[in-house]
């Protein structure tokens, strides 16, 4: 069995990139990542309603983030060496200082804090957790706010609430990140596909890393008829004990790959829809031409 195992996760980790092209094959993204330049795209969210000071203030504006992403991913897309393998090394490194930089996949962590809630966050695209990531926030289905925002006020005084995040049919987990403003409903923000007007709220990443359901199947949810935790649906909440198991599994797990690999191909992509966007946009009728 352990073999078994072993050898699903290896498929699984080496399958990762075909199926993320495979998940998004269209007209407009039949591309392939070979370092595109990076695009600068700004984005503004609305502060949220009754931030909680002490914890939104841990994590950077979004466009002081994305500033900070820009700086080290440019410097890997200026390096013009000719040997792949140093290329490689050199994206490597990079990646490896910008996770440093912002405290990913830290060296001690608390693996049993009390009074900490945990829920399953499911995604449809690596796009959408790329960005979180890029700019540290979230947004989930109308009910899914409504349920994490109710634990976040309701746990405000008491602990943090810790939010597994998967993406469907990719046969991961890749990553954690914490809940650090409840839902502000007034707020959207344009560069998640899935908000529709149910509001926005800050998160801080943690870790940042790839681990496969073979690491974590094993691990049931009573409340959700006792399935494996890689079944849950988007917003499931864990108890304690599945809670903090896995965070013990995700601080422990020592992946080779995470979403931040493929960080050049999320930008590139995420310029080349900004432009269509702009081009589709019909010109202001406020604005006459004269003599062209």
């Amino acid at each position: 069995m352990p073999t078994t195992l072993n050898c699903e996760n290896d498929l699984i980790l080496e399958s990762r990139s075909s199926l993320r092209q495979l998940a998004f094959q269209n007209v407009i993204y039949k591309t392939t990542r070979k370092h595109p330049s990076l695009s600068t795209i700004s984005t503004t969210v609305s502060p949220a309603s009754n931030t909680y000071t002490d914890k939104a203030n841990q994590s950077t504006s979004p466009s002081a983030i994305f500033r900070s992403w820009s700086t080290i991913a440019s410097s890997t897309s200026t390096s013009t060496h000719e040997n792949g393998n140093t290329k490689d090394m050199v994206k490597q490194d990079n990646i490896s200082s910008w996770i440093s930089t912002r405290g990913f996949n830290p060296k001690t962590f608390n693996c049993k804090p009390p009074y900490a809630r945990f829920f399953v966050i499911k995604s449809y695209t690596e796009d959408e957790v790329y960005k979180s990531i890029k700019y540290e926030i979230w947004t989930s289905t109308e009910v899914g706010n409504r349920r994490l925002d109710k634990a976040f006020r309701d746990n405000a005084d008491k602990g943090p609430i810790y939010l597994f995040f998967s993406v469907n049919a990719s046969g991961h987990f890749c990553g954690m990140a914490e809940m650090l403003t409840p839902v502000d409903y007034a707020s959207s923000s344009s560069v998640l596909a899935r908000n529709k007007g149910f509001g926005v709220f800050k998160v801080k990443w943690i870790f940042a890393k790839d681990i496969p359901n073979g690491q974590l199947r094993h691990i049931r949810i009573v409340n959700n008829e006792n399935k494996p935790v890689t079944n849950s649906r988007d917003t499931q909440e864990l108890y304690s004990e599945p809670g903090r198991e896995m965070l013990k599994i995700f601080f422990d797990y020592r992946s080779k790959t995470s979403i931040l690999d493929d960080s050049k191909f999320y930008d590139k992509r995420q310029a080349e829809m900004q432009r269509l966007i702009a081009q589709q946009r019909p010109a202001s009728p406020e604005v006459v031409i004269l003599n062209p």
